[in-house]
């Protein structure tokens, strides 16, 4: 039998911490490794494609098409370790917050799984939904968590988890978030370069 549930959902990325990750850790990997320079001209046609394409997957795929699994074994622990320190100063006080008052505190964004579980493993979120990829080729994506995506993640959560989702309050600093954002009772936006709310 299904029960309802009340439901917090943040988004990460820009949300909780500033930066992207995904951006950032390519940049990590382009300081310690030759190989994606090499990848620079793809890149820069993966680019143009995004413009015509904001939501597609084949620009992002390639973007990050020169990451192997031994660059994620060997450089994700230092840039996890070293990106814990972007989260935003209010961002575990308020996932504790809503936690404590009594409500499942849910995590989906598009940064990816070999990032986004370590990156806030001490925050105790009931559940971290977020991007899946290919362990033999993590550049390519078995999921995309993004746009309309983020709802059909968390209707997957729900229905595993045998509850209806009550979305009391989303938090999100981007339109793309905008199909969660609508079914949510409120509405928090963050300013991405500050970590304030955002004010009508």
């Amino acid at each position: 039998m299904l029960k309802k549930e009340d439901v917090v959902i943040f988004d990460f990325d820009g949300t909780l911490s500033a930066h992207d990750s995904n951006v950032e850790f390519a940049k990590y990997c382009f300081r310690r490794s030759l190989r994606p320079w090499l990848y620079l001209p793809l890149m820069a046609v993966a680019g143009v494609a995004c413009m015509f394409n904001p939501g597609g997957v084949w620009w992002r795929q390639n973007m990050r098409r020169f990451m192997t699994p031994r660059m994620v074994r060997e450089f994700a622990p230092g840039f996890i370790k070293q990106h814990m320190r972007e989260r935003f100063g209010w961002s575990a006080d308020q996932v504790a917050k809503e936690r404590g008052d009594g409500r499942s505190v849910i995590l989906i964004s598009a940064s990816p799984d070999y990032l986004l579980p370590r990156l806030v493993r001490d925050m105790k979120f009931d559940a971290v939904l977020c991007s899946r990829m290919d362990e033999e080729k993590p550049w390519r994506y078995e999921f995309l968590c993004w746009g309309q995506n983020k709802v059909y993640a968390m209707d997957e959560w729900a229905k595993k988890n045998k509850i209806i989702p009550n979305v009391v309050r989303s938090y999100s600093d981007s339109k793309s978030d905008m199909p969660l954002m609508e079914i949510a009772d409120d509405q928090v936006w963050i300013d991405r370069k500050t970590g304030l709310r955002k004010h009508a």
